[in-house]
């Protein structure tokens, strides 16, 4: 018991200096006693594995916070417990009433793009690609992977010859960097207007 805690503290450090393979071991490590939480929570393996996936995403940009006074495992499932009550506030908020008599639902539109939408589509294409290129390697493929290849998850793991959850927690850290490329340069070109 005492060495598998020297190993996590260990792992932790790495972890902090951006070690992807002491993020790879932390998750697998911790992967089911998060999931099997969130699943008592959520009583639904999609949102259980969703919140679990956005857990190691945020413990992981956090983990210079982590105090080594307190258990690992106990800092991510509080980490978990506060993702869990912020879903829980998104849903009671995102429920809308569907008798609105203008509701989009009542509303046919003809989805064909015009010839204008096309070439936005085109050029949203392009300055998308432009901001993968901005990612690092294996970043730009996960992303490639899913996106543009249309993967599952399994498809993926297979392929990269890894571990299902560490694909997902990737993907998520990809989409999570491009949007603030996306975001940076956003900024960048209102301020050159």
């Amino acid at each position: 018991m005492v060495n598998k805690n020297i190993d996590i503290i260990e792992l932790i450090e790495k972890a902090r200096k951006k070690d992807q393979k002491a993020f790879n071991t932390l998750l697998n490590t911790y992967w089911s006693d998060v999931f099997r939480f969130q699943l008592s929570k959520t009583e639904n393996e999609d949102e259980a594995e969703d919140i679990t996936i956005k857990t190691f995403s945020k413990a992981f940009d956090k983990i210079h916070l982590y105090n080594e006074r307190y258990n690992f495992k106990t800092w991510l499932i509080s980490i978990s417990k506060n993702i869990f009550l912020d879903h829980l506030r998104k849903q009671r908020t995102n429920t809308i009433s569907i008798n609105k008599k203008e509701s989009e639902a009542y509303k046919i539109f003809d989805e064909t793009p015009s010839a204008e939408d096309q070439l936005i589509i085109e050029q949203n294409l392009a300055q998308l690609l432009n901001y993968l290129k901005q990612l690092k390697p294996h970043y730009q493929e996960i992303i490639n992977l899913r996106y543009f290849r249309e993967m599952s998850y399994k498809e993926m793991a297979d392929k990269l010859n890894e571990p299902m959850s560490n694909i997902k927690v990737k993907l998520l850290r990809a989409k999570k960097l491009l949007a603030e490329i996306i975001e940076k340069s956003s900024k960048n070109d209102f301020k050159n207007k």
